[in-house]
């Protein structure tokens, strides 16, 4: 009996690698899911999880604001700073292009939405978009984020100013 669930779980093994073999995850798609764990841990109040996606380097560079920020911990520090745990809200990303510069390097343009609850009780959610461009870099074995390009869209108020 032993031998013949241990047949059936080697053939169930071999007939899971063959497959996998025959339809590997391509690098798009695992930077994808970089994102959405991205996307999941912000969402769950995580940032340090969300830093995970981020190359742990003070070679890591953050744009945003007119800005450049140089290292992991000074990035970390800044989204802290920016967005206490219980104010980083819903985080979504869309309408993501990937382009494979190299088989270990990436560029990754797309757009980020982000809900924050409100200031006071009783107002609207806070709610902020923009767009980002993202260098990615096959690093032992794993996708990281070496530069992030951030940029936040004006509202609809600051574009008619704008336009006067």
């Amino acid at each position: 009996m032993i031998s013949m669930n241990s047949n059936r779980l080697a053939v169930l093994t071999l007939f899971c690698v063959s497959l996998f073999a025959l339809h590997p995850i391509s690098p798009s798609d695992e930077i994808e899911q970089i994102l959405t764990t991205q996307a999941q841990c912000w969402n769950e109040g995580d940032i340090e999880g969300f830093m995970q996606t981020y190359w742990n380097s003070e070679d890591l560079t953050f744009s945003g604001g007119g800005k450049t920020t140089r290292g992991w911990q000074a990035t970390l520090d800044n989204y802290k700073k920016s967005y206490p745990k219980d104010k980083m809200g819903r985080l979504t990303f869309d309408g993501l292009e990937v382009t494979m510069l190299s088989e270990e390097a990436a560029l990754v343009l797309g757009f980020w939405h982000l809900t924050m609850p409100p200031n006071k009780e009783g107002e609207a959610d806070l709610k902020k978009d923009g767009n980002f461009s993202l260098v990615l870099r096959k690093l032992d074995g794993a996708w990281k984020i070496i530069h992030d390009h951030s940029s936040t869209k004006e509202s609809e108020e600051q574009e008619k100013k704008a336009d006067q």
